[in-house]
């Protein structure tokens, strides 16, 4: 259903501003889902909760506000950064309120919508659900989603964006928690050099190092980083070695069950040059430095994943020639366009 009604103009215009001027408009233009056509299905139920135009400038604007925390300051996007694929680059745990340390590293919240688990341990199975993480976290965000609602039903702004944005409108926890979704479901990184060679297009080719990268790949890391999207979703102990000051125990904590010891979420590869430190606790600072973990540092335990053991040891045998052809295969799943895409810029 289609009316006028009185919206923010830098709902309008896709802005995050505090512009108070306000403009009559119509409500509410849909906006198409990019599904590239090397990638596997969407995993999110986009008819439940269709992205429109005012629904994912209200759920920019959330994801840019620091009123979602209770010192409001930290945003979502404090700890996702756009020009690092939203991750924290160089931090290697996520900083939150009055400068408190967490215990895990910020992941790339790229491509979200084609995943069915959320977090490094998989907290979540809802796309909808996942801010609630980070919000309530006492070290991160450190708020409540009461505390928020009544900070965003106490704004004019707000009040007006919600109502255009949902037919039912209105601040509520459902709306806010769509809003903020709609957002992420449009973040779909799919245009870098990798994506353009196996969709053929512009004429873009791979280097020689590149192709003998991404068949080593294909050979010694696809088990795990599966699809274009470069991970399987799925949550794998990789033997990296318990960090002596935190006893992360990863899916275990979810799942409740000691066969899950030390099992993190697959991470994707996709914008991974941009996205160090690696691993959950951030402890490699450089590709370099996984590669070489991978070679000579997977600590045996009985959760290991069977795919690192091999006749030829634990780990993945690489020698120095293959490490710097899978790096330079890697430097290929930048997304430029994603990282300077204006929709999700901050501004």
């Amino acid at each position: 259903m289609k009316y006028l009604l009185w919206v923010p103009l830098f709902l309008a215009l896709g802005s995050c501003n505090d512009d108070t001027e306000y403009i009559e408009v119509e409500q509410d233009e849909r906006l198409a889902v990019t599904v590239p056509s090397n990638f596997p299905p969407m995993v999110y139920d986009i008819e439940e909760n269709p992205p429109s135009k005012f629904g994912f400038a209200l759920g920019k604007k959330l994801f840019y506000d620091g009123k979602l925390s209770s010192n409001g300051f930290i945003s979502c996007g404090f700890c996702h950064e756009q020009r690092y694929s939203f991750t924290h680059h160089g931090h290697q745990f996520s900083h939150g309120i009055d400068d408190l340390e967490g215990t895990r590293n910020a992941p790339s919240i790229a491509n979200m919508a084609f995943f069915s688990e959320f977090a490094w341990d998989g907290a979540t199975s809802h796309l909808d659900l996942f801010p609630i993480i980070p919000i309530t976290n006492e070290v991160e965000m450190g708020e409540t989603m009461i505390g928020v609602l009544q900070k965003l039903q106490a704004d004019s702004d707000y009040q007006k964006a919600f109502d255009a944005a949902f037919e039912e409108g209105g601040v509520n926890h459902e709306n806010f928690l769509k809003a903020i979704a709609q957002f992420m479901v449009m973040m779909v990184s799919y245009n870098s050099k990798y994506d353009k060679y196996v969709r053929n297009e512009d004429g873009v080719t791979l280097t020689e190092q590149e192709l003998q990268g991404l068949s080593i790949f294909n050979e010694k890391c696809a088990s795990c980083h599966t699809t274009d999207l470069f991970s399987d979703g799925s949550f794998r102990n990789n033997g990296l070695p318990p960090n002596p000051n935190i006893d992360d125990l990863g899916r275990a904590l979810v799942s409740g069950s000691t066969d899950d010891n030390y099992k993190f979420k697959v991470p994707s590869l996709r914008n991974v040059v941009l996205t160090a430190p690696y691993m959950h606790d951030g402890r490699f600072g450089s590709l370099e430095s996984v590669l070489n973990f991978y070679q000579n540092g997977v600590q045996d335990s009985s959760t290991l994943d069977p795919l690192l053991k091999t006749e030829e040891g634990l780990g993945i045998s690489l020698n120095d020639t293959e490490k710097l052809a899978l790096i330079a295969f890697l430097n290929t799943l930048t997304d430029e366009e994603f990282i300077n895409d204006e929709r999700f810029a901050e501004y």
